[in-house]
This record gives C-alpha cells, sequence and structure tokens, in this order.
C-alpha cells in the first residue's frame, strides 16, 4: 500500500521536476523564436538585392508554433507542451548519465518539420509535411537532438550539452541546409493516375492532389530497418 508520504514524495521530485522541464523548454522554444527572426533578417539583409527572388518570411501561431519559410520551403517548430521519459530499451534510459539520476531521462520536445510553403499558403490539407527533427530538453537544460543525416549526429552528445543562443543558430542553420538539399521528387505515376470527380471540383480551391517530398523517398534510418 502507498501512503502520503509516497504521494508527497513524488509530487516533489517527479511532478516538480517535469514543472522545471516544461520552464526550460518553453524559454528554449521563446529562444528559438527569437533566433529565427533574427535568422530571417540577417538573411533578408544579405539578400536584400534579390529579395524578388528569395521570399524570406517568419511568421509564428501562437505560444507552441513558429514557421520560418524561405523559398519554397517552410521549417515549422512546434512545442509538445507534455513531458517524455524514454523506454527502458532506449539508449538514453541505459547511458551513464541517465543512470546516475534517472530524473534526467524526461525531456520535453520540440520537434522540427518540413512543409512545401505552398501547402501552408493554399490550404492544401491533403499534403504532408515531414518530421526532419526533434529536440529534447531535460531539468538540466541538456539537450540532444535526434533526426536524419546531420541532425542524427551533430548534436548527440546529451550529457555535456547545454542549451544556449548559439546552439540554436547551429540547430537552424543544419535544418536549413538539410531542407534545401531535400528536394521535391515526382511522385509515382500509379500514385496519382486516380482522382474522383469531387477532387477536380475543388482543385482549384484547395488542389486535392496529395503533394509531399516524401512520395517516393526513403530517410537513411528506415534503410537500416
Amino acid at each position: 500500500m502507498h501512503d502520503q508520504n509516497s504521494i508527497i514524495k513524488l509530487l516533489k521530485e517527479k511532478s516538480a521536476t517535469k514543472q522545471i522541464i516544461y520552464r526550460n523548454t518553453k524559454n528554449v522554444f521563446d529562444n528559438l523564436v527569437n533566433s529565427l527572426k533574427e535568422k530571417e533578417k540577417s538573411l533578408s539583409d544579405i539578400l536584400k538585392s534579390d529579395t524578388d527572388k528569395v521570399e524570406l518570411e517568419f511568421k509564428s501561431n501562437g505560444q507552441f508554433d513558429a514557421q520560418l519559410k524561405f523559398a519554397g520551403d517552410t521549417l515549422l517548430f512546434h512545442m509538445h507542451s507534455n513531458v517524455f521519459d524514454f523506454p527502458p530499451n532506449h539508449q538514453v534510459s541505459n547511458s551513464k548519465y541517465v543512470k546516475e539520476d534517472n530524473l534526467r531521462g524526461f525531456c520535453g520536445i520540440i520537434n522540427i518539420y518540413n512543409f512545401l510553403s505552398d501547402s501552408l499558403k493554399y490550404n492544401r490539407l491533403n499534403d504532408e509535411g515531414i518530421l526532419i527533427g526533434r529536440i529534447f530538453i531535460n531539468k538540466d537544460n541538456h539537450f540532444f537532438v535526434e533526426g536524419d543525416k546531420e541532425l542524427g549526429f551533430l548534436f548527440d552528445d546529451f550529457a555535456n550539452q547545454q542549451m544556449n543562443s548559439d546552439m540554436l543558430d547551429q540547430i537552424i542553420n543544419v535544418c536549413m541546409v538539410y531542407t534545401l538539399n531535400f528536394d521535391l521528387f515526382t511522385p509515382n505515376f500509379n500514385d496519382v493516375r486516380l482522382i474522383s470527380v469531387h477532387q477536380i471540383a475543388t482543385m482549384s480551391m484547395n488542389q486535392k492532389i496529395k503533394t509531399s517530398k516524401r512520395l517516393g523517398y526513403k530517410f537513411s534510418h528506415e534503410n537500416k530497418s
């Protein structure tokens, strides 16, 4: 049986820790928003003579969402309001850093998505965005990034990395380069050969044919499975 002391202990330890993690994650996200604004301004200043060719725009949709649009791509950063733990068999749970203090394994998450800018501009509800990375932040403001290619190994030192403005700028740079190098592939003919009368009737308004960089493409981590 659990007594009241057990409840008080959990409230003091786990619940209080989760509140700290939430505040850390929100602070990181707020700093990320500022970094995105600065990135838009600095790139716009450099490319001001080419602004008719390269479109740059920062946009915020509430306290948990931020977007950076550049050319035909948009990076969407979304902070989850909950705190998560890792499964017992996950490498984070089995790391020396977390085994020394299991509360270090609880993290807030900022998801990073890549959308085609036109998908958002024209409200193409059938289009798909792609999760390219996730930033995990713990109670000590340590972090790591999970993702594909460079995002999967440049920021993986959870035990020693602490989040700061320089780290955020590096993460944004890597995300932008990754996105710019990830081009839109023509979908397989058989995937788009059938279309309904309803889709044709509404296409001019909402472009119902699904468009995504993901069609016909496998990420490197998927090829390992």
